[in-house]
Formats: structure tokens, C-alpha cells, sequence
């Protein structure tokens, strides 16, 4: 395979001296146009026509499972000639893609469910998207600021781009995605409003080529102020209690509306009853009955239910928040219809730099489950920072087996951005979710060699990768080192706050509520003696976190409050490792710029400068991690 592969590579980057702005992702081979390909007529044949190096035979094999394909490649009197057979159109588009980046063998997804899931808002904007704004929903700047920053309101009679949804697609079908969710899960009850229905079919015409469904966020209160059509006299209802007829009819005739538009609608994605979002409980109704109400609607069209875990609020007033989604779900296991999953976040917190996995894996066993993870670098430098992230989602599935999830969805990084990711690294986490939600069981390295080869053209590609493999460690020890966690500066989540504390806002909003340091000590004791989060996990964690010997050290202040005096395994103090591991990380950014210096001959001149002047800002703000929350910490043991 490496062989192809540096073949592969020779013919498509000739001449990539030419300048490059990151928009053709790592879909970057030069049209050939020379292939002879035979078989069905469809876009996995235009693409090897126009792509190929060889001549490729397309077969239709209806015994294949859906989404496989399989890849033979015969070398005869100097000619390769290929065979890719499949289920059908979208299993040799698979194929194609897997071709074109050096694959010769065959393949299966492990999900069936690999889906993207979009914080667009309606007005053009993208909450935790840091690569401009929305593809799909095109606002316009409106007259008034709000703090000095502009705002965007709805224009929902602005025509769709459709040759960058088209780009898109290919993007995402080029490494296995096959559903995107178009909108905010904060989501607003319009979206459900006629004419946004008529946008989502126009995306769902350009994407279901492709082989994407598209999925929509809704407002669990949308009955009580958009119309069903055809039910009720074309007027909204006056409740939301999912045991309500009405309630329930509204829904079904909702269903059926899209359904009319959008015969292959993948179905809807709730965050209901967190965050101050409407939900069942204001009935007094459970999840579960909020979930199979729903479940119900789009049940007879073949539709899904992602119902989130991520909840937290008055509910639990005083309970350590870590608990909250077991809490909320582990007694209702079982109690939801077939066609509803429960779309968990990696972490039991809210996807912070590092993070024990969280328990509701372990908790929930006759429930279809999905791990959520997030693409877009909310806390992890926001695509100002060179963050690897398959390591991350690598070290989640180190404790939660596969075969335990039916799907994996991730928040998308993608914007207006001519680069689409804001960095051209941060294209690598959007590239390895789709790989890793085809294959969960390939490795980090595989999929940075994969990335790098098809993304850029330098000799030192190793080195490269060796830059991508440490990132994310390095962007935990100059920040949130030895199991600190949440202390970024109120809501923006960018820099750092240690001290951050906000009387307006609930304490679990606040850093100090994370790391409780005083004179005397730092950490969260979720011990037994504790708010026992521990007790949440399966054995050997169970134990293994519960006891300050066993705790492996880089969770050490999530699970246990410790004297400034304990020391760790290397000798060092709590602050004195702090110091060390905040040191580190400077340390090891400062190295991937020389490692990014000395690539500077092979990579085209806008792209290297564009990666240049994001690494040199993140040096800076590693610096200022070092700087803020070390100067904090350390004037406690001063005190």
C-alpha cells in the first residue's frame, strides 16, 4: 500500500509549488482524464475518470453488505487495471475514494451511522465554529452592535451556494460520512417553519448523491409556535407535554410534512432540559417520554431519535454536575423506543483537553448508544492551535469497546473559510473523524501518514507526524495539566481563568468550582469520601480511580483533592510538576515551529505562511497559559 501511495503522491503533486489556500482539503489530485472506466455511469466514475492513473472496472454485487466495498487490482504487461465491486452507486463511491488514495483491498464501515453534527444557526452565525460562518444559513449583518460586535439576523430568502454544498459532499463522502445535522442543537423552532423545509430539501437533493442523509436539530417547544400543516387549522398549539394528543399529533403531522419533501430524512437530534433548553420535564414527563414521542412521529418513515445525555441543571442542584447524565438516565434504561439513541459526549464533563471517559457507557446497557465527539477545538485551541485530536477519541476507545455504539457523530469544524477548517491542520480532525467513525480501530499514526500524504508534499513527513502525535498532549500540559479542568475564561472558552468566578451564573459555570485550591490544597475529591463519581464506573476503574495510589496521575486533581506537599510519582509537588508539565508544553510547541521551519523548501508559500503565523500565536498563548495560571496556583502555597 505504501508503495501506491508514494506513487500516487509523485503524480498528484507535480508542480504543487503553485500557490494553495487549503480549499481542495486533501482532495488535491490533478485531473488526468485519461482512465478507462467501465461499469454503471455515476459519480464514482467520473471521479476515476477524471482522476485515476489506471483503468477501473465498476460492478454492481447485490449480496455485498450496504456501504462495503471491495477492491482488486490486476498488474498485467504493465498496465493496472482494478475492479471495485459494491451494493451499489454509493458503495463504489466508497470504493473510488479508497482507490484514489492508495487502497487495494476492500472495506466495511464498523458505524452505520457516521454523521456530522452542525452548530449553525439560522442566522448565518455558528456557535463554537471558529472557521467563519455558516455553509448552509445565510444571515445578514444587521444595523446594531451588541458589545461592540455585530449582529446577524435570518434571511432565509437568500439563495443556497450549490456548488460549495456540492464540495462539501464530496469532502465527506471521500472519507465515509454519510449524515450531517444542518442546524444548532440550541435550536430555534423555525427550523421546522415551511420555508426552511424547502432549504433542507434543496441541501438534501445536492447531498443524497453522495450518500448523505440530512437531520435536523429541533426546539422540543416547536408545536407551541410553528404550524403543522394540515393540523390544527394551520396554527400552533398552546403546550409541549409530550403526552398530550395534540402534542403528539402535531409531531406526527410535522413528520409527515418533511417526510412528503425528503423521502430519506435521517430524522431528528434533541437537546432538550439542559442549558435552559425546553424538554419534557417541564411536564413533569421523563426523557424517555419525551424521546418516544418523537420516535413515534418518524417511526413509520424509518427516522431516528438522537436524544443527548448532555444535561445538567436545577434538576440537580448541588450534585457534582460530572454525575448529572447518569443520574438523569441510568433508571430509564431500557424504557426508550428502538429507534431512539442516546448521544453521549466522550467525557462527562464538556469535552475539555482531557477527560476520564464518561460512566454513562458503562451504565446504560439496553439503550442504543452514540458517542459524540467534538471536531471543532472548542477547548482546545479553536483552530488558532495545531491540535491532533485522533489520540484524543483514540484514548476514549481505549475504554469504551466499539461494538458498544451504534454511531458516532461529531461537532463539525467547517465555515466559510476559504480552508474550510480556519487551520489547515485542523482539516486533519475533521479527515481522521471520518476515518475513525469508518474504522474505530485504526490508529492515530495511520491516519496522520494517510492525512499528511494526501495534504501536503514534504520530504519530512515523518517529522510532520511526529508533530501531529504530540499535540494534543502538548496542549494539556500548557494548559490543564495532572487532571485540572475547565478553567478557561468565562464562556468564550479560549484563554485562560483559573480564578474566574461569576456571582451571576450557576457555580458549575465557574473555574473555581473545578479546582477548589486554597492555601491548603487543590482538586475535586469525587472519591467515596467525595461526591463519589467514582462509583459511577465499572470495576477496575471503579477502584482504580478511587484510590489516590492507583489514579493514574494524569487524572489525578479530576478524581482527588491533594496537600500542595503530595508528591507525584517523579518526586515533584503538586506545583512543582504543574510548573514542569506547563514548561513542557511551551517547550514542545516552541519545537513544532522548527519542525514547521524546516518543511518551509516543500510547501507552497501561502499555506506554510498561514500555518507559520498560527503556530507562532499559539506559542504565545501557550506562554500565557504558563504564565496566568502558574502565577495563580503558586501564590496559594505563598499564602
Amino acid at each position: 500500500m505504501k508503495i501506491l501511495t508514494l506513487l500516487l503522491m509523485a503524480l498528484v503533486f507535480a508542480g504543487m509549488a503553485k500557490a494553495e489556500d487549503g480549499h481542495q482539503l486533501w482532495l488535491r489530485q490533478q485531473p488526468i482524464n485519461k482512465a478507462k472506466v467501465t461499469g454503471p455511469e455515476c459519480i464514482a466514475a467520473q471521479e476515476l475518470r477524471t482522476y485515476s492513473t489506471q483503468n477501473v472496472t465498476l460492478k454492481i454485487d447485490a449480496t455485498m453488505e450496504q456501504d462495503a466495498y471491495c477492491i482488486k487490482v490486476n498488474s498485467e504487461q504493465g498496465k493496472v487495471n482494478s475492479v471495485i465491486s459494491a451494493k451499489n452507486e454509493i458503495g463504489l463511491l466508497y470504493g473510488a475514494y479508497a482507490l484514489l488514495r492508495g487502497e487495494t483491498t476492500g472495506s466495511e464501515p464498523f458505524y452505520k451511522l457516521r454523521i456530522l453534527n452542525h452548530w449553525d444557526n439560522m442566522n448565518g452565525t455558528i456557535e463554537r465554529g471558529y472557521a467563519g460562518l455558516s455553509i448552509f444559513w445565510k444571515g445578514k449583518a444587521g444595523e446594531r452592535k451588541f458589545h461592540g460586535r455585530t449582529i446577524f439576523v435570518e434571511d432565509p430568502d437568500q439563495p443556497i451556494d450549490a456548488e460549495l454544498i456540492k464540495e462539501y459532499a464530496r469532502a465527506n463522502a471521500s472519507i465515509g460520512i454519510n449524515g450531517t445535522v444542518l442546524n444548532n442543537v440550541n435550536a430555534s423552532p423555525k427550523m421546522l417553519s415551511a420555508i426552511y423545509i424547502n432549504k433542507v430539501k434543496q441541501y438534501a437533493d445536492i447531498l443524497r448523491p453522495y450518500g448523505i442523509k440530512v437531520y435536523l436539530s429541533v426546539n422540543f417547544a416547536s408545536p407551541m409556535s410553528i404550524p403543522a400543516k394540515g393540523f390544527n387549522g394551520g396554527k400552533p398549539i398552546k403546550t409541549a407535554d409530550p403526552l398530550n394528543p395534540k402534542v403528539k399529533a402535531w409531531w406526527k403531522a410535522k413528520a409527515k410534512e418533511i417526510y412528503a419533501q425528503i423521502p430519506d430524512f435521517g430524522g431528528f437530534l434533541v437537546k432538550a432540559n439542559s442549558e435552559g433548553q425546553p424538554g419534557p420535564f417541564d411536564y413533569k414527563r421523563t426523557h424517555a417520554d419525551g424521546a418516544n414521542m418523537l420516535a413515534d412521529a418518524v417511526k413509520p418513515f424509518g427516522g431516528i431519535i438522537m436524544w443527548r445525555s448532555f444535561v445538567y441543571g436545577a434538576a440537580h442542584s448541588g450534585e457534582d454536575r460530572v454525575k448529572q447524565a447518569v443520574s438523569e438516565f441510568k433508571d430509564l434504561d431500557g424504557k426508550f423506543r428502538d429507534n431512539v439513541i442516546l448521544q453521549s459526549k466522550n467525557g462527562p464533563l464538556d469535552f475539555q483537553p482531557r477527560e476520564p471517559y464518561a460512566p454513562i457507557f458503562d451504565n446504560i446497557k439496553n439503550t442504543k448508544q452514540m458517542a459524540e465527539l467534538q471536531i471543532t477545538q472548542e477547548y482546545l485551541g479553536q483552530s488558532r492551535h495545531l491540535t491532533y485530536l485522533a489520540p484524543m477519541w483514540r484514548e476514549f476507545f481505549g475504554f469504551v469497546a466499539p461494538e458498544k455504539l451504534v454511531g458516532i457523530a461529531g461537532v463539525a469544524n467547517i465555515g466559510l473559510d476559504k480552508n474550510w477548517c480556519g487551520h489547515h491542520f485542523s482539516q486533519a480532525n475533521w479527515y481522521a473523524f471520518g476515518r475513525l467513525a469508518w474504522n474505530p480501530n485504526l490508529t492515530s499514526e495511520q491516519i496522520a501518514e494517510e492525512w499528511l500524504g494526501l495534504t501536503f508534499n514534504a520530504s519530512n513527513n515523518e517529522a510532520l507526524k511526529s508533530m501531529m502525535l504530540r499535540s494534543r498532549e502538548a496542549c494539556v500540559d500548557y494548559m490543564m495539566p495532572i487532571g485540572l479542568h475547565h478553567i478557561f475564561a468565562f464562556d468564550e472558552h479560549y484563554g485562560p481563568e483559573p480564578d474566574g468566578y461569576n456571582a451571576h451564573v450557576p457555580l458549575e459555570w465557574c473555574p473555581v468550582y473545578y479546582h477548589k485550591a486554597n492555601n491548603d490544597s487543590i482538586g475535586f475529591n469525587r472519591t467515596h469520601t467525595g461526591s463519589n463519581a467514582t462509583a459511577q464506573y465499572r470495576e477496575p476503574y471503579c477502584t482504580l480511580y478511587d484510590n489516590i495510589n492507583t489514579c493514574p496521575e494524569r487524572y489525578l486533581l479530576w478524581f482527588h483533592r491533594v496537600p500542595w506537599s503530595y508528591r507525584l510519582k517523579s518526586g515533584r509537588t503538586v506545583l512543582e510538576e504543574m510548573d514542569y508539565r506547563y514548561a513542557r508544553g511551551v517547550k514542545e510547541v516552541e519545537d513544532f515551529i522548527r519542525i514547521w521551519n524546516e518543511t518551509k523548501p516543500n510547501i507552497d508559500e501561502q499555506r506554510w505562511q498561514e500555518v507559520d503565523a498560527r503556530l507562532q500565536h499559539q506559542l504565545e498563548n501557550a506562554k500565557e497559559w504558563q504564565k496566568v495560571c502558574m502565577d495563580y496556583f503558586s501564590s496559594f502555597t505563598k499564602k
